[in-house]
């Protein structure tokens, strides 16, 4: 009875549905995370069938002490729980082979350098604090740039949406990994120790912002919210002063045309600016009212230098790269490499230890760097494969 019910566990693992083993992600996201989900369910299952061969082994082997071989049924009893034991040997060796196989895979997948890094989208961008380490959310987790070589770091792969860099880490929205036990969506959460542990604050499991933006020392958040939630009483721009204790709504006047980005200044917690197909909105009441300074020019992205400079991705005759000082209000173009107009600048950051350092993403998920203010360029990404030589020079053309 006991080899009838072990046998039947075995069978029944493989008819379980990955899906069982992957908790509150879309469907979308969860085939493009098929490699991963099955990386998980292998390991399970790996552990489960080694569980149950060792239990077998001694359940077999306490059994054979039973046995009375002196009688002929006693000795067919004795061949068929050996050959058994046999079995549930075979079971436990190749299941603790299995269950190695996959633990090293989750391993390389889970941290240190690699030799490929693929970005399924990009969706944001940013310099830790010692600007050293430029991160990457994707749709399949962070990925670092640091030294020349790209690494994954340690932490579940999310899909990180409105991601925002800070001194002490970063904020973001999105949505859990595969496997993951969190909730779908994220709301606002943030880290402290660069993806190993999120910390949840408000709309957990309720609301995805994809605009988002944090004062990068200020810690101030202001979101784009999509719809009417628990917290927010319409769809609009909010902020929040006190890690999303309390929200306020904005009355966003003079503000005009579809959003592409938001970015709020690294200081001025009332400063904030959202960029539109129709230019640069700049706020410096907590987006309550908006000077364009910018005009009728698309602008596809935006971010602050340490310094409260403004740097922004302008569509005109193709796509460019603009410094604005929001002082004297003179603007100059910083010279970058040739880029076709569908491939316009997603997402830009600027190293906070130096400002001569920029990097930023395309459209077409290209990934560009320098050091130089523009001087030259090094690609650090080519549409969607990470790149770690650093010999690839790019001259930046006005």
């Amino acid at each position: 009875m006991k080899l009838k019910l072990f046998t039947f566990l075995i069978s029944a693992l493989f008819m379980i549905p990955v899906g069982v083993f992957a908790h509150g992600t879309e469907e979308e996201h969860q085939r493009e995370m098929l490699t991963a989900t099955l990386l998980n369910y292998s390991f399970i299952v790996s552990s489960i069938l080694l569980g149950l061969g060792i239990i077998l082994f001694f359940l077999i082997r306490n059994q054979l002490k039973t046995v009375n071989v002196k009688k002929k049924e006693g000795r067919l009893k004795r061949d068929k729980l050996q050959r058994w034991l046999k079995l549930s040997r075979w079971v436990s060796v190749l299941a603790l082979l299995a269950l190695a196989v996959s633990g090293v895979f989750a391993l390389t997948n889970g941290t240190g350098e690699e030799e490929d890094i693929d970005f399924m989208h990009i969706h944001g961008l940013g310099f830790t604090n010692d600007g050293t380490e430029i991160y990457v959310p994707a749709h399949d987790g962070l990925k670092v740039y640091k030294n020349g070589k790209w690494k994954i770091p340690e932490g579940e792969k999310h899909d990180y949406m409105g991601f925002s860099m800070v001194d002490n880490g970063f904020y973001s929205s999105g949505h859990p990994a595969p496997g993951s036990s969190m909730k779908n969506p994220f709301g606002v959460v943030k880290s402290t120790d660069m993806g190993k542990n999120l910390q949840t604050l408000d709309l957990y499991g309720e609301v995805d912002f994809h605009g988002m933006g944090v004062g990068y020392y200020s810690h101030a958040i202001y979101v784009l919210n999509p719809e009417r939630n628990s917290r927010m009483d319409d769809a609009g721009l909010y902020y929040s002063l006190d890690e999303t204790k309390t929200w306020t709504k904005s009355d966003m006047k003079g503000l005009e045309g579809q959003p592409s980005a938001i970015a709020v200044h690294p200081e001025k917690e009332n400063m904030v600016v959202i960029s539109t197909n129709r230019g640069v909105y700049l706020s410096k009441d907590y987006g309550n009212s908006f000077d364009n300074i910018a005009k009728n020019t698309p602008v596809t992205s935006v971010s602050f230098t340490k310094e409260g400079k403004l740097l922004a991705g302008v569509i005109t005759d193709k796509p460019s790269l603009m410094e604005i000082n929001l002082e004297s209000g003179e603007k100059k173009n910083i010279p970058i490499p040739t880029l076709s107009e569908d491939n316009a600048i997603g997402y830009i950051a600027v190293n906070p230890n130096n400002e001569k350092q920029i990097v930023f993403t395309t459209f077409e998920k290209d990934i560009y760097l320098t050091d130089n203010h523009g001087g030259n360029w090094i690609q650090i990404a080519k549409q969607g494969k990470g790149m770690n030589s650093q010999t690839t020079t790019n001259e930046g053309k006005s």
